[in-house]
């Protein structure tokens, strides 16, 4: 049976696990939080603390696909540094690793487009932290980078995580920032990209999972809000206090994302082509 292990069962790593479960596959996800692993055991997921190594040394054992979506911290990312030391112990890495990266590691490109091969320029210490994980995963030790795919991701929403609660919960605020235009892309896209690249590994892969419409965020602000029958939120500031950090990074970048490298070797469409369809879809 098809075994997968994800390190962070967090938002997109939850959804990776629940199209695994409907595939029929066993499924072990990593989180350090007690309530989380709870959960994540209710919905038939197998739910470790990374801090247990025999437990997460016999899960890395038992995958065939291993899916990384564990941020980066300081040292880099913690899911090389716990997987890799258990690897060391045991049999060879599964037959497919995905790593979850970001846009951010592209930098602002001033609205223009960008491409998997174009420079990296992180403008964040998120972003930059990024640029070097995905660099110690396709290169970090003896044929690990054999194994490796590199999902690039910008705005990930979906249900419970997009700006239709925001405005249901009072917390949406509408930043305007002149020129600024970014992509997004729904969490079952995202799924869909890593399990079209499971079916099609390219050994040091790197994509980006992104929409076909980038688009300012006030549009889809305004947009959301009318659709649901409630004013426009009130503008602020960029630095205002009230806007969060992570917010606060995406507006720092414009750039227009290419996603024709997914579709062209993973035969990969996302089900929501733009923004429209994704809330749709929510709503």
């Amino acid at each position: 049976m098809t075994a997968l292990l994800v390190f962070g069962g967090g938002y997109v790593g939850r959804a990776a696990a629940a199209e695994a479960l409907r595939r029929g596959w066993r499924v072990t996800a990593t989180s350090r939080d007690a309530d989380r692993r709870t959960s994540l055991q209710a919905e038939g997921i197998t739910a470790i603390d990374p801090n247990d190594a025999d437990a997460l040394s016999s899960a890395l054992a038992e995958a065939t696909t291993v899916l990384v979506t564990a941020a980066p911290d300081a040292k880099g990312c913690p899911g090389l540094r716990s997987l890799g030391s258990t690897q060391a112990a045991s049999a060879a890495w599964p037959d497919w690793i995905g790593y979850i990266s970001s846009t951010s590691v592209y930098g602002d490109r001033a609205g223009g487009w960008v491409f998997e091969d174009d420079a990296l320029n992180a403008a964040t210490l998120e972003g930059a932290r990024r640029v070097r994980a995905e660099a110690d995963w396709l290169s970090g030790g003896p044929g690990m980078g054999l194994t490796v795919q590199v999902f690039r991701l910008p705005g990930i929403y979906g249900p419970g995580r997009s700006v239709l609660d925001r405005l249901r919960d009072g917390s949406a605020r509408t930043i305007r920032k002149p020129g600024q235009v970014f992509n997004r892309v729904h969490v079952e896209d995202v799924v869909g990209g890593l399990f079209a690249s499971m079916a099609r590994p390219r050994p040091g892969g790197i994509y980006n999972l992104t929409d076909d419409a980038p688009a300012p965020a006030e549009t889809v602000m305004n947009w959301a809000a009318q659709r649901l029958g409630l004013p426009t939120p009130p503008e602020v500031d960029l630095y205002d206090p009230s806007v969060s950090d992570a917010s606060r990074r995406f507006y720092l970048d414009s750039k227009r994302i290419s996603n024709a490298r997914a579709k062209a070797e993973l035969g990969w469409r996302p089900l929501y082509p733009t923004w429209r369809e994704g809330l749709e879809a929510i709503l």
